[in-house]
């Protein structure tokens, strides 16, 4: 790890892999285990970056392929980079495009040497090889970045999974190779998808590598809940304890409370956001549904006991008002909410493994999450 870097694990619970640390970066450092809010497009959509502040955001991400096609690397590095082109001055980790190679595969054609995409946006061509997606990034300048991998939808057959954990580890050390910055930290990815003894092999030949950090990649990609966990408690004891561990696209309060568990680190998910965009917002017991008619005249916040500033300041019947009436006020508020409501499950879950109840409290918050609330389970 470049000296810019430097991962302390502070506690691990007794019975679990669970622990809390500390991700020194060049610009802060993160409290784990963390969501980071997705700003696909150099924005946390609706939300300004005070916003993200005080709800409790400390990293965001942003994505390669989007950012490649609109507005450009070179503009965004012509502009003083990601953190000055967004406002944005904490970290910042940034998505190399191989997933877009797996939601765009209609729009893409994966061979041996990269991805070549064909734009969503207006059809031109995006040749992303694993030496362009580096270069990209580092125009950028997020202080994580990521290798390309190659991640094969759910269900494949095993022999698809295998040759995209070998291909994988080629394009890592490709992009080893390609990767200059000493100010940014290039992660590799694991994947293997359900299968330990393609995660296994993935995760050693990535270590020999020797990367920064690394991820877990190839999960919510059309699997179960149950074959997430598999993943999961396949991969995560494997990586080194030293470095960090992100889960990639994993945000249901369940699965962030099962993975926190195995001992992984970060995380990011489009679902606080693209939830509260569509009136649906997270609760320590289950879903609100903002649109359900019997919200019409309830005065009380989204979440009791909830300090956000959606539930410091409106009530469910004014936040289904605002949805009614397609007011644009009404997403972002739910995003907000939604937001807050990770970190305080972040946040709550260090608190209980530095304190040493974090079993107590992962049974506690999974047992009111199955109970579900008024609009029913999660």
């Amino acid at each position: 790890m470049t000296s810019f870097f430097r991962f302390e694990e502070l506690a691990r619970d007794p019975h679990s892999g669970a622990r809390a640390g500390r991700f020194h970066t060049p610009h802060g450092v993160v409290l784990t285990p963390a969501f980071m809010p997705v700003g696909t497009q150099a924005t946390v959509k609706g939300l300004l970056p005070e916003t993200l502040r005080v709800i409790g955001s400390t990293m965001v991400l942003a994505n390669t392929y989007h950012l490649a096609l609109r507005p450009g690397e070179e503009v965004v590095a012509a502009l003083g980079g990601l953190h000055r082109f967004m406002a944005w001055d904490g970290p910042i980790l940034t998505d190399s495009g191989g997933f877009q190679a797996f939601s765009l595969a209609h729009r893409s054609k994966l061979t041996e040497r990269g991805v070549q995409f064909r734009s969503h946006l207006d059809g031109r061509l995006l040749d992303l090889t694993p030496e362009r997606a580096v270069a990209v990034q580092e125009a950028l300048g997020a202080d994580v970045i990521m290798c390309l991998d190659h991640c094969p939808p759910l269900p494949s057959d095993r022999s698809t999974i295998a040759d995209a954990v070998a291909r994988t580890v080629r394009w890592a050390a490709r992009c080893r190779d390609a990767w200059k910055r000493p100010d940014q930290a290039l992660f590799g990815i694991v994947q293997g998808g359900p299968h330990a003894d393609l995660r296994g092999p993935c995760a050693e030949a990535l270590i020999a590598l020797g990367f920064p950090g690394y991820a877990i990649g190839g999960v919510s990609v059309g699997e179960g809940p149950e074959e997430v966990r598999r993943a999961l408690n396949v991969t995560t004891h494997l990586l080194p304890a030293e470095k960090p561990r992100y889960l990639m696209g994993v945000g249901r309060p369940q699965d962030l409370l099962d993975a926190v568990a195995t001992g992984t680190d970060l995380f990011d998910c489009v679902l606080p956001t693209r939830n509260g965009r569509n009136a649906h917002c997270l609760t320590a017991f289950g879903p609100v549904k903002l649109r359900n008619a019997r919200y019409r005249l309830d005065a009380g916040p989204v979440e009791a006991g909830c300090d956000c500033p959606t539930c410091a300041r409106f009530s469910r019947a004014y936040l289904r008002h605002l949805f009614i009436a397609n007011e644009m006020l009404g997403p972002v508020l739910a995003s907000i909410h939604n937001l807050a409501y990770l970190h305080r499950l972040m946040r709550t879950m260090r608190e209980a493994i530095l304190s040493g109840t974090f079993g107590a409290f992962h049974e506690r918050a999974s047992r009111d999450l199955a109970a579900g609330g008024p609009d029913g389970p999660p």
